[in-house]
């Protein structure tokens, strides 16, 4: 009895360790596989460098050739015909101005004076970014399966919380593209919560933005950089994390940190000018930048359904996000608005263009905000005498003061 007691506890203690081997080399095996995985994703991401540089924020970027760079690796762009000096065929008409986007390469490049003509500057991405990518939140406008949130809103309200001045809704609307300069502002953050402002155009599930946002799981800082980002399809991703924008600019990285940033009670803000505008003869939707109208990009008409003709939502706002549970960081300038574009987070000369390419006035538009305990907007169509003086003050503290 005692032998056979004996017997069974030596089977029981090779089974044990024959499961547990087996767990540890199937571990083993699964982070090989996953490993493997990242490294193929930097390849493709890291396309072959010309020249590295450093940025003054301390970013390391990549000098790629217009022709190799991510853009191209979409399946609808093999046969492209794009070159490093296309530029709009309509664009609004050109003002000089003392913060033209012409001076941003001396302040954004260090002593090794940035990428040559015929390159483009693409972030250097790291195993330690796409680990932290992967955590990266589902967009705003994804649907859900959750059968006690039944629409996208729905979704959208548990972890986004939005201040919004949009163009009404009609589906006979026909824009061309739309611009705002926004103030700069960096509000404070924590582990997957982001906060952000920016300029969104729509038709169908098609969706274009641009801004500025703080976010250290898209970043890994919590610094204020510029971003955009496009929904086309089943993809969607920010700045050149999928294929489909097309970088033009070799002096100007689509997420780059703005260095001077609005504070309250300084007297004024700091801001950048931003426009999507499409061409009419292409179809191409390009992001232009500052006054001087720079050419950063554009997405391909290729890439759509929906926005290979015209946008019929244009939509100014300011965004929050934080995890379920977790509570809501501050928005803009981490006050509610009073009037007072000192101290107010600001989208000022809101503009739009029709289907004929030809700016026109923002006299109509509406306001959402989706939690008004937390955040506020107030529109003011003609905050200053004149033309394009709509201003829409945004902003709001969240629920900081529990953090």
């Amino acid at each position: 009895m005692l032998m056979h007691q004996g017997v069974t506890r030596q089977i029981l203690l090779i089974l044990y360790l024959l499961l547990n081997y087996g767990g540890v080399q199937g571990k083993t095996m699964l982070s090989k596989i996953e490993e493997l995985e990242l490294e193929e994703q930097i390849k493709l991401l890291n396309k072959p460098s010309i020249k590295t540089v450093k940025s003054k924020s301390g970013d390391t970027y990549n000098c790629v050739d217009f022709y190799k760079q991510p853009a191209f690796d979409h399946p609808l762009l093999k046969n492209h015909n794009f070159h490093p000096e296309m530029k709009p065929t309509l664009v609004r008409s050109k003002q000089n101005s003392s913060t033209s986007a012409s001076n941003w390469s001396s302040r954004i490049w260090s002593e090794d004076g940035g990428c040559p003509f015929g390159t483009v500057p693409i972030k250097k991405i790291t195993k330690e970014d796409l680990s932290r990518q992967k955590n990266m939140p589902l967009p705003e406008n994804h649907a859900t399966s959750d059968p006690k949130l039944t629409t996208i809103n729905d979704v959208s309200s548990q972890v986004y919380k939005r201040a919004i001045v949009r163009i009404p809704k009609n589906p006979h609307n026909k824009f061309g593209g739309a611009g705002m300069a926004n103030s700069l502002w960096n509000p404070p953050v924590e582990g997957q919560q982001h906060s952000a402002c920016r300029l969104k155009i729509q038709k169908g599930s098609d969706i274009l933005q641009v801004g500025w946002r703080v976010d250290p799981t898209l970043y890994g800082d919590n610094k204020t950089r510029l971003f955009v980002h496009f929904h086309a399809g089943n993809k969607q991703c920010f700045n050149v994390l999928c294929s489909g924008f097309v970088l033009v600019s070799h002096d100007t990285p689509i997420d780059m940190v703005f260095e001077d940033i609005s504070h309250p009670g300084q007297g004024g803000s700091w801001e950048a000018t931003m426009y999507i505008e499409r061409d009419n003869v292409s179809g191409n939707w390009w992001f232009l930048f500052e006054e001087s109208y720079k050419k950063i990009g554009f997405w391909p008409q290729q890439i759509f359904t929906d926005l290979k003709g015209f946008a019929d939502n244009i939509e100014w706002r300011g965004v929050a996000y934080s995890p379920s549970g977790v509570p809501k960081p501050p928005m803009g300038s981490g006050i509610f608005p009073v009037g007072n574009t000192g101290d107010d987070a600001y989208c000022r000369r809101l503009s739009v263009l029709n289907d004929d390419g030809a700016t026109i006035d923002v006299d109509r538009t509406t306001i959402n905000v989706d939690d008004p305990h937390l955040y506020r907007v107030l529109d003011y169509p003609h905050f200053k005498p004149g033309k394009f003086q709509h201003v829409a003050l945004y902003g709001g503290p969240g629920e900081s003061h529990k953090l």
